[in-house]
C-alpha cells in the first residue's frame, strides 16, 4: 500500500490541472514518472513534492513547447530556464509573422483577387521613413490598430503616421511616379518592419493595394505582402487640426539634447525653455544641464515620460532638433529645424498624473 504522503492519480491530476491520460503520458516519456506504482495493481501515486514540476509542465504545454524542450526547461536552473523560454517564444512568434505573411500572399495569388497601384517610392527612402514612425506605435491587445501604419497616398504625397497615443508620429514622401487616385488604409507595422531590409536594397518600391493587404512589389526580388488592419485608425487629423499656434519655439543640437536625456536620472524629465536656452532643472544628485538653444517666445516648464521623449527626439532627421512648445498641457512638436517632412507630437505629464 503507497503511503499516507502520497496522492493517487486522480486527485493529483486535479491538483495539477494536468488530466490523468496527460500524466501517464507525461510519466511514459520520462518527464513526470510518479513516486510510487502499485506492483499488484499498477496504479501510480504521486507526491505532493512533484506538484509544482507538474504545474510548471501544465503552464509549458499551454504555450505549446516542444516536450524535449519542456524538459529541458524544467531540469535547468533559472537562467537558462528563462533563456529557452524565451527563444520557444521568439521561435512562435516568427512562426506566426510567417504564417500572416505566406496567408497575405495567399490570398493575393488567388484568381480574380484585384489589385490596384497605390504609389511607387524609391525603396531606401521608404524603409527609413517606415522605421521611424514606427517607433510611435504600440503593442496594446485591446487596440491593435495602434500597431499599425496609416498610409495615406495622392498625386503629390505618401504620407505615414503611426500612434501609440502617447505620440503621433508623421512623415510626408515625395513619390517617384505621380499616384493615379488617392487611397488610404492601415497596414500592421510587424508586417512592414519585417520587408524593410528587402526595401533598402531596392532602387525603387512600387505598393499595390489588393481588398485584404498591400503588396511590395521590388525588381528582381520577390514581392512581399503585408495585411491591413480593418479597426479604425485614431483620428489624428482632427488632433493637429486642433493644436494651437506654439507659443514657444526652441531649437537645440540633437546629439546633446539626446545625451542630457540619457544622463537625467529617473522616468520623467523636466524642460525649461528660457532666453538662455533650455534647461532639465536638477534631480536628486543630478546637478542640472543648460544646454544652448535658441528660444523665442515666452518661458515655459513642461514635462514628459522620458520613454516618450527620447524616441521623439532620436526619430528627427539632421543635427538640429525643433521643438514647438505650447504650454505644460498641450502637445509638443518635435521635428527638424531644416526639414518639415517628418514631425512628431509628443504628449506631456503634469508632475502628480500620467499623459
Amino acid at each position: 500500500m503507497p503511503n499516507s504522503e502520497l496522492m493517487p492519480i486522480g486527485a493529483f491530476a486535479q491538483r495539477t490541472g494536468l488530466t490523468s491520460s496527460a500524466l501517464r503520458f507525461y510519466a511514459d516519456s520520462g518527464l513526470l514518472p510518479p513516486a510510487e506504482t502499485d506492483p499488484a495493481s499498477g496504479y501510480r501515486y504521486y507526491s505532493v513534492h512533484q506538484v509544482p514540476r507538474a504545474t510548471t509542465l501544465c503552464r509549458l504545454r499551454r504555450i505549446a513547447m516542444p516536450l524535449t524542450t519542456a524538459g529541458a526547461v524544467l531540469d535547468a536552473g533559472p537562467d537558462e530556464a528563462s533563456r529557452l523560454i524565451d527563444e520557444h517564444v521568439a521561435k512562435v512568434l516568427g512562426d506566426a509573422a510567417a504564417v500572416r505573411r505566406d496567408a497575405a500572399a495567399l490570398k493575393s495569388s488567388l484568381g480574380g483577387v484585384p489589385s490596384r497601384p497605390v504609389a511607387a517610392l524609391k525603396g531606401p527612402v521608404l524603409a527609413d521613413a517606415v522605421e521611424q514612425v514606427l517607433t510611435a506605435t504600440a503593442c496594446d491587445p485591446g487596440m491593435p490598430v495602434l500597431g499599425g501604419l496609416r498610409v495615406e497616398s495622392t498625386a503629390d504625397a505618401v504620407t505615414l503616421t503611426a500612434t501609440d497615443r502617447y505620440r503621433l508620429s508623421t512623415r510626408t514622401l515625395v513619390p517617384a511616379e505621380p499616384a493615379a487616385t488617392a487611397w488610404a488604409a492601415t497596414i500592421d507595422g510587424d508586417e512592414l518592419r519585417a520587408a524593410t531590409g528587402e526595401m533598402r536594397r531596392s532602387a525603387l518600391v512600387r505598393i499595390e493595394a489588393t481588398p485584404h493587404g498591400v503588396r511590395l512589389r521590388m525588381a528582381g526580388r520577390e514581392d512581399r505582402h503585408c495585411r491591413l488592419l480593418t479597426e479604425e485608425f485614431p483620428d489624428h487629423h482632427l488632433m493637429l487640426a486642433s493644436l494651437p499656434e506654439a507659443t514657444t519655439r526652441a531649437t537645440a543640437a540633437k546629439d546633446a539634447l539626446l545625451r542630457a536625456l540619457e544622463e537625467h536620472p529617473g522616468e520623467r524629465v523636466e524642460l525649461h525653455a528660457t532666453r538662455h536656452g533650455l534647461t532639465l532643472p536638477a534631480a536628486g544628485e543630478h546637478p542640472g544641464t543648460l544646454l544652448p538653444a535658441t528660444v523665442t517666445g515666452r518661458e515655459v516648464r513642461i514635462s514628459f515620460e522620458l520613454t516618450t521623449l527620447y524616441p521623439a527626439v532620436g526619430t528627427a532627421i539632421g543635427p538640429d532638433v525643433m521643438l514647438d512648445l505650447r504650454g505644460a498641457d498641450l502637445p509638443v512638436t518635435v521635428r527638424s529645424a531644416d526639414r518639415g517632412d517628418l514631425t512628431t507630437c509628443a504628449m506631456p505629464v503634469n508632475p502628480d498624473h500620467r499623459a
